[in-house]
This record gives C-alpha cells, structure tokens and sequence, in this order.
C-alpha cells in the first residue's frame, strides 16, 4: 500500500500549477520543482487526459510514443478512479477538500449510494441531484475564466449534457466531438487563438480494459487511438502551445476467481461504497471486523489516504472504515459490478501511479 502524494508530486498538484502559469496567482502547493521543470511556459495549455493510463500501461508496445514523452511520475488521488480524479481536475483540489471520495458514494441528501459516473443507485434507478452544486465553488474553469483565461473541455459528444459532465465542467465551454480525428482537429483549432486552458479527455483505453482485459486486442486497439491522439497533438499544435498528458489512475486485471464476493446475509446490515479495491463501510465495528476476517482484507482510516483537511462533507461520504482487499483481490459487495476484467480504485503503485507526458 502507497499513500498518494499530496503535497507536490499528484494530479491536483498538476492542476494548480498550470493554473498559476495561466493566471499569475500564488495557488499554494503546486508540482515538486523537479516535475515542474519539465514543462515549459506557453500562452495556452492542453491537458490531455487518457482514462486508465497508468505508468504501467505505458509499457505497452502501442504506447512509445507516449513513454517517450514521460517527464516523469504523479499520483492519482485516492480513490484510484475516474470520477474522483476528474473531480481534482475540476477544482485543483484534492478529495478530502471538493468531497467526491468515491466512484460508488453515500450521498447524504439523496439516502442513497451513488454511482457518480452514471448518478444512477445500486438498483440502477436514477438520482435526481442538483448536480452542478456538488463540487466546490469556485471550480478551476469558474477561476480561470475570471482571470481572463478561456476554459474549454473537449469531450465526447454522448457526454454533452450528462449528471457527470454538469457536475465537472461548470463554468467550461464544453466542445463536442464525434470521433478521434474531429476530438483532435477541435483541440487544435481551438488552440490557434487567445489565452485557453483546454482540456480534452480520451476514454477508450479505460473502456476497453474493463471489458476486454489488458491482454486483448480491443485494448490494443484503444492503446493506438490514445496514442493516434497525442501523436497529433504533438506533431499539429502551435510552438507556443504547450501539451501536457496524464491519466486518472492505472489498471489491474483480476480472474474470476481473484474475485471475492459479499453475498453471507449477515452483512446485510452494513452499508457499502467506495470501489471493489478499496470498500468503505458504515456500520456496527464488530460486523465490520467479521467481514475483515471472511475476506482477509485490511482495515484502514480512510481519512488518511483522501488528502489533508477534510471537509464535513468529505467525513460524511468517506465511511467508518476502509476494506483494502488482499494483494490480487477485489472485494463485491451487493450492487458493485462483477463483470469486469480489470478494476481500479486501490492503493497499488500500479494504481496510483500515473505518467506527465509533455511534447
């Protein structure tokens, strides 16, 4: 088990030190001089974003081009998965301060466990939420934007309007697009002009590994697209544009039988999120000290590995207790999804671990 780096060395760093290189304001704790050496000044920053391309997808064969841009190592916060990383994105924040703590989270108002992704429970009905109220204000785009600066997110255009893209993007032009060459087109053209922070998100490589498995030729076939992607970002953006890649966690595969199921009715009683490699709980602590043993799991505070200063709402999502599963395992609870061939979402270097490209 890694505890994420907070203070120099992680995704929310990143965030804020392209911030200040945009605006000019003092953010506080920004990138570890060493990772912010390499990248240089520029009038507009795009941040590629790859979904699951952790450090060590970077060694697949697809990927060189990317390897050989890596300045460098960052990492993703904790929980290890999309929607909390995309969150820090959107706030520069790490989640103990913007409060999304989890890709499965218990939403308080809503008396229900979340699926963040798709704001639907664990029944899969919808819930409905104010979501553009969740994360804190102001957001990096609602910042950037009164600096003078123009914030765009280029994106999928399935995603224009979603629960998750009005929770994320408050305050960003959001650009749709259809396919990779109009994603990459877009990006370029909106880059020839005025002073932009431009965001644009890849998510076929984390697609392809959950259901595919990183073994498979549709993860080869989405390692390619990804770097089909930077290649032509690199080769087509103007000299005084600077391209910046990371990811927003790593992936690990997982059989069937790496899988360990909650299905005993005695553990009914307690209350489930998180993520299938780390699982916060609420409930009575002897019957979460029984589902320790069935498991062979760890017990940890899970305040301690979410970031420094915790808000009330962060405390009231993160659980009692954390359930790290043992090494090579995930843990499903009612609800979490056992289809998949690879999870995320733990405290592994391999999940943590994310690179800093830079053309």
């Amino acid at each position: 088990m890694i505890k994420p780096d907070y203070t120099g060395g992680g995704l929310a760093n990143l965030v804020t030190d392209l911030e200040s290189r945009l605006t000019g304001h003092d953010l506080g704790v920004s990138l570890r001089s060493d990772l912010a050496s390499a990248i240089p000044d520029a009038r507009t920053y795009v941040m590629l974003l790859v979904d699951g391309l952790g450090l060590v997808q970077l060694g697949h064969p697809a990927a060189k081009a990317m390897s050989d841009a890596n300045r460098g190592t960052l990492h993703a916060p904790f929980p290890t998965t999309t929607s909390v990383s995309l969150a820090t994105v959107a706030t520069g924040l790490p989640p103990s301060q913007h409060g999304m703590v989890s890709h499965l989270t218990w939403i308080e108002e809503a008396g229900a466990v979340v699926n963040t992704l798709k704001w639907v429970d664990l029944a899969g009905l919808p819930v409905v939420h104010d979501y553009a109220s969740v994360l804190p204000e102001p957001n990096l785009w609602e910042r950037l934007r009164a600096s003078g600066v123009e914030p765009i997110t280029v994106q999928p255009g399935t995603f224009e309007g979603s629960p998750l893209s009005r929770l994320l993007y408050r305050g960003a032009r959001f650009e749709a697009t259809w396919d990779t060459s109009d994603l990459i087109d877009a990006t370029v053209q909106l880059a020839g002009a005025g002073r932009r922070f431009i965001f644009t998100y890849v998510w076929q490589v984390d697609f392809a590994a959950h259901v595919n498995g990183l073994g498979s030729r549709q993860f080869s076939e989405a390692m390619t697209l990804a770097a089909r992607v930077w290649d032509g970002l690199a080769s087509r953006l103007p000299p005084d544009v600077a391209l910046i890649g990371t990811a927003d966690h790593g992936l690990l595969e997982f059989s069937e039988d790496d899988k360990i199921l909650i299905r005993d009715r005695r553990f009914d009683p307690l209350r489930f999120a998180g993520d299938p490699r780390g699982v916060l709980l609420w409930g009575d602590g002897p019957l979460i000290d029984t589902l320790r043993e069935h498991t062979g799991g760890t017990l940890v505070d899970p305040i301690g590995l979410i970031g420094p200063n915790p808000s009330d709402v962060a405390r009231r999502r993160v659980g009692h207790d954390l359930l790290i599963p043992p090494d090579g395992k995930v843990i499903l609870p009612p609800g979490f999804d056992k289809r998949l061939r690879c999870y995320h979402g733990g405290v592994s270097s391999a999940e943590i671990e994310i690179p800093l490209l830079v053309r």
